[in-house]
């Protein structure tokens, strides 16, 4: 480098330093104009000159020391020449220039040798591509999916205060009523009861976790409660619709609903699937408890949801529609814990209750040695209570029509 030669920390000194003086100018200029516009006095169009050439000069500077610090960004601070590109650190080279200057036919090659070696430093040095190996974490945590869990929200729901629950629940009933004459024996009417008892039951799971882990990644603790509480949720509408009674479980809807069967006066020929579910909610009526929902194993309503008409219209609904499923004027709620090819349909509200003892809840504390081991037992459960008022109040069966009808 000659001595007449400046680099770029030098000529930045010196840009800032006439940019700086121009502001001064500017603010001087400012100040007397604000000065003279207080006492009354006109700006002289001498003096708009002066102020319009001293802010072009501000501009200019201003550009000027905006693009030294661009180029010393890109320096990384260090100063000294551009780094080159290979095709100008080509061109530029000896070897390349006598070749270019040689008067003969242009036989002959020139080449650029590149010694650099490959390396994850970030300096700005050739061979440097450090920059391009740094990973790329995306924020939050991708969740497993959850699936959706609607069977609660369809039961009349209450609290108890304690596990055990007894309650009357009629089990027959002879209606005898009749047209009585004057001074006539009246008909009796026979009801028959029964006493049912029931006992709320815990679900409840647990997880470990490091003191370090909780500490050092974020979102981890709640993640783990959302998916201790989704675990909860999961085996509960398993257990309200399945349940078998024995042991700690519940006794589901599904084991205590009557059976599907088509009523007397119901033609059985050419019956679909769309049949079958009108036709259980006639019996659910004909029990006198109207159904208020069905509920189907997604497979199942996307099969009846692809149903199309002669001419190739969807009969459910349409693919843009926004309307909440729902079939014969009843909600459709879909839920991986029925089989496919089954169905509940039922009132809901009317037929059954669900009860709670204990709240879903999360509890954190330390167990045998998760103190020395810097671990901590975060622990999901719940106690629950089902029960089922009127069995004929719920229709299940397949599907399918029978084969033959």
């Amino acid at each position: 480098m000659s001595g007449d030669t400046k680099t770029a920390e030098q000529l930045a000194v010196e840009i800032k330093a006439a940019h700086q003086k121009s502001i001064d100018e500017v603010k001087a200029i400012a100040e007397d104009a604000l000065g003279k516009a207080k006492s009354g006095e006109e700006m002289t169009a001498k003096v708009k000159e002066v102020a319009d050439d001293a802010l072009v000069k501000m501009n200019e500077l201003t550009g000027q020391v905006t693009e030294l610090a661009q180029k010393l960004a890109r320096e990384g601070g260090q100063g000294g020449d551009d780094v080159k590109s290979l095709g100008r650190r080509f061109v530029d080279s000896e070897d390349f220039k006598s070749w270019a200057e040689d008067g003969r036919a242009r036989k002959g090659k020139a080449d650029l040798a590149i010694k650099a070696t490959i390396t994850t430093a970030t300096t700005n040095a050739a061979g440097s591509v450090g920059a391009a190996s740094e990973r790329t974490r995306l924020p939050g945590v991708l969740e497993l999916p959850q699936r959706r869990l609607t069977v609660r929200d369809l039961i009349s729901q209450g609290r108890i205060d304690n596990a055990a629950i007894e309650y009357i629940r009629e089990k027959g009933f002879n209606n005898n009523a009749g047209m009585v004459a004057e001074g006539a024996v009246k008909p009796s009417s026979d009801i028959q009861l029964e006493l049912v008892s029931t006992t709320a039951k815990v679900i409840a799971h647990w997880m470990k976790a490091s003191r370090q882990a909780l500490s050092d990644v974020s979102l981890l603790a709640s993640l783990i409660d959302s998916r201790l509480l989704f675990g909860l949720d999961l085996k509960e509408e398993q257990q309200l619709l399945l349940g078998d009674g024995t042991g700690q479980n519940l006794l589901g809807i599904i084991p205590q609903a009557t059976a599907y069967a088509i009523p007397t006066g119901i033609p059985t020929e050419g019956l679909t699937v769309i049949d079958t579910l009108r036709i259980a909610m006639l019996q659910a009526v004909l029990a006198e408890f109207p159904a208020t929902g069905h509920v189907l194993n997604p497979i199942d309503w996307a099969a009846i949801e692809l149903l199309k008409d002669d001419i190739g219209r969807h009969i459910i609904g349409a693919p843009q529609g926004e309307t909440p499923p729902s079939l014969w004027r009843l909600p459709v709620v879909e839920t991986q814990a029925i089989a496919q090819g089954k169905f509940l349909t039922g009132a809901f509200q009317m037929g059954a209750q669900v009860f709670d003892l204990w709240d879903s809840r999360v509890e954190t504390g330390f167990e045998n040695d998760d103190f020395t081991k810097n671990l901590v037992t975060i622990l999901a459960e719940e106690r629950i209570a089902l029960v089922v008022y009127r069995p004929e109040a719920f229709i299940y069966g397949n599907l399918a029509p029978p084969s033959g009808e």
